[in-house]
């Protein structure tokens, strides 16, 4: 217990939709009744999960229930899951911004929080006045935050801005100098949600360094929340996956990305049933060599897509990904109107491409489909992830294939075929 910095016990989170408070009187006066006779919230009793996506018959929600896990010290542990899975309200809660409705959270040491772009920044001060407000926030004194005043700055690359008042900054800018006060100010736990997604990849790569060295050099701990499956594999030593606000799995860094892609598209097609306003993909369907949607290495690959056009549109461009696992994308494929030189008027079309001798180390990949505007690059429709398949290789005495480590090095041979429905 002795090595443990952080622990949550039995964690959990009611929200009321749409309203600050019980949002009535009486409900006030409910919850004040039970307590001063020492019993139970009543409204603890009754709430459903927070599944954003379906239309529920309460006014409350559970953003989390019942969250436990510990984090030891010089750990980093990365917390997974789809939006709405409570990832934001659970750092929210260990950073001390909100409270929980149940459970405790115990911590050894100072927490540093980066959860937002420009988190605890007065938009009128300057960077450096920034870098001190921040500091003192942080528990530190004015002597240590002068002491790391000239690394923090070198490390945010923002020297020439840095007695620019932080309002004119950009979002990358931002973020650049939050994360490098938060990291260098020496936190005994540095607790970080998505903002690194706004940094470029020159900033990401020397942020995820940093992390590396707070970790593994400096012995310190680091809450990490990202979708960016690459950067939680680099980073994290467990994972926590989060679903509807509870634990879904928790464990290893490869077993618990598994997990959580597991739970990412399980359609084997896509279907569109709702009232078409805007250009939009209808349909798509993914033709594999063998059946139950597993494709033979080396076969001939056919997807369809069925589109529909409310009104004439003359540049579209229909484009997808397949992505692997971690969702890489391991081939690009875009079909571009003009090149057909045909105009598309108001109607349903077929596109079907065709991918001969298509080469995909064995894995399970998915479909991310784009529909947009090839001139103006208005987007119509986006599809981020359908048609699970799975690659195998079967060999025989006529086939014996030599496979090559990584992602798939060739570049594949498409034709497209266009239908009027």
């Amino acid at each position: 217990m002795s090595n443990v910095i952080l622990k949550a016990s039995n964690i959990s989170k009611q929200y009321r939709l749409g309203l600050v408070s019980s949002g009535t009187l009486s409900h006030d006066l409910t919850r004040w009744w039970h307590k001063i006779r020492g019993k139970e919230d009543p409204f603890l009793k009754v709430g459903e999960a927070n599944d954003r996506s379906t239309k529920g018959n309460s006014d409350y929600v559970w953003a989390l229930q019942d969250i436990n896990f510990e984090v030891k010290r010089g750990e980093v542990l990365g917390i997974i899951g789809k939006n709405g899975a409570g990832k934001s309200t659970l750092l929210k809660i260990l950073s001390r911004v909100t409270s929980p409705t149940t459970g405790e959270i115990k911590t050894k040491g100072r927490i540093a929080s980066l959860l937002e772009v420009g988190t605890g920044f007065h938009p009128e001060m300057t960077g450096r006045e920034n870098i001190f407000l921040n500091g003192a926030i942080l528990g530190m004194t004015k002597k240590e935050i002068q002491q790391k005043e000239d690394e923090i700055i070198s490390f945010s690359g923002c020297e020439r801005y840095i007695d620019t008042p932080v309002k004119r900054y950009s979002s990358g800018m931002r973020v650049r100098l939050a994360f490098a006060v938060a990291a260098h100010l020496e936190p005994d736990i540095l607790v970080i949600d998505e903002v690194l997604a706004v940094g470029d990849a020159e900033f990401q790569k020397k942020a995820i360094g940093k992390m590396q060295d707070i970790s593994r050099g400096e012995g310190r701990t680091v809450l990490f929340v990202s979708h960016d499956m690459n950067a939680i594999s680099l980073l994290t030593d467990r994972v926590v996956v989060l679903k509807d606000g509870k634990v879904y799995f928790e464990g290893q860094t490869d077993a618990a990305i598994k997990e959580y892609l597991k739970e990412g598209s399980t359609e084997l097609s896509y279907v569109f049933e709702g009232q078409v306003k805007s250009p939009k993909i209808k349909k798509v369907k993914i033709h594999t060599s063998l059946p139950n949607n597993t494709h033979e290495f080396g076969k001939t690959l056919k997807i369809d897509f069925e589109i529909e056009l409310p009104y004439e549109v003359e540049n579209l461009a229909l484009a997808f990904q397949i992505i692997d696992e971690f969702q890489n994308p391991i081939i690009h494929i875009w079909q571009i109107d003009s090149e057909f030189n045909i105009q598309r008027k108001k109607g349903s079309y077929n596109f079907k491409c065709i991918i001969d001798k298509t080469r995909l180390y064995m894995g399970t990949y998915s479909l991310k489909v784009y529909f947009t505007d090839s001139k103006n690059k208005t987007r119509f429709d986006f599809i981020e992830s359908t048609c699970n398949f799975k690659v195998e290789m079967i060999k025989n005495k006529r086939n014996d294939y030599k496979w090559v480590s990584g992602t798939c090095k060739y570049i594949e041979d498409s034709k497209w075929l266009i239908e009027n429905l």
